[in-house]
């Protein structure tokens, strides 16, 4: 089983980074245009910019995950992939966690990248820079879970795409306010409560999104 894990990793990288299922720097594009925007909106007060700044980052994250969530798991359904899988033995559950570290690869080191100009765009300060990034690095793996599996809940649906926005922003709401809560307060124990759901999050993932992968193969 080990040795089907790199095969499928690399092939989600390939597939998520190489365009054929979008552009992949098109959730990138959109965060960087978010934080060029938002100066332009709320005028050039430089205080107002930086206490504002990180939370605007941690928004733009979480719409820039939304992005690609329609390519996460529907077209390998409707191909058969999931059915070639299974007849070699090869659980969902195991597909989903390697397309949940393969989703979080493609956008969260990118965005956390990001971060660095949107910072200097939005005024923030170094020290409030050390808390968003380490905030992103705790909290994007939690929204690439919850992307996985409500892409995997909506795949057989029509309108699925539509529909999966919808649910992942009530979902990763308590990331957002414990990860840019985390920048209010400047205490860790907000980022602490943000990784801590997050693992939470990567643990359910492949259990729940196995099984609903496994409800739309076999209905």
């Amino acid at each position: 089983m080990t040795g089907v894990i790199a095969p499928l990793l690399l092939r989600d990288l390939a597939l998520l980074a190489g365009g054929r299922r979008g552009n992949p720097l098109l959730p990138l594009l959109f965060f960087l245009a978010v934080a060029m925007l938002f100066p332009f909106a709320v005028g050039p007060d430089a205080p107002l910019l930086a206490r504002t700044g990180g939370g605007v980052i941690w928004v733009a994250a979480l719409l820039a995950a939304i992005l690609p969530l329609d390519r996460l798991v529907a077209p390998d359904l409707e191909q058969g992939c999931f059915d070639q899988w299974a007849l070699r033995g090869i659980a969902e559950e195991l597909v989903i966690t390697i397309r949940v570290l393969a989703h979080w690869l493609s956008f969260g080191p990118p965005l956390m990248l990001a971060a660095l100009p949107a910072s200097a765009l939005l005024g923030i300060g170094g020290d409030t820079l050390a808390r968003v990034e380490l905030g992103l690095l705790a909290g994007t793996p939690g929204l690439a879970a919850i992307g996985v599996l409500i892409a995997a809940l909506t795949a057989g649906l029509r309108g699925g795409a539509a529909l999966a926005g919808l649910l992942l922003i009530p979902l990763a709401v308590p990331l957002l306010i414990f990860g840019a809560g985390a920048l209010a307060t400047g205490g860790a124990s907000g980022i602490a409560l943000c990784g801590a759901i997050s693992l939470v999050l990567v643990a359910i993932a492949p259990f729940a999104g196995g099984a609903a992968v496994r409800a739309a193969r076999e209905g």
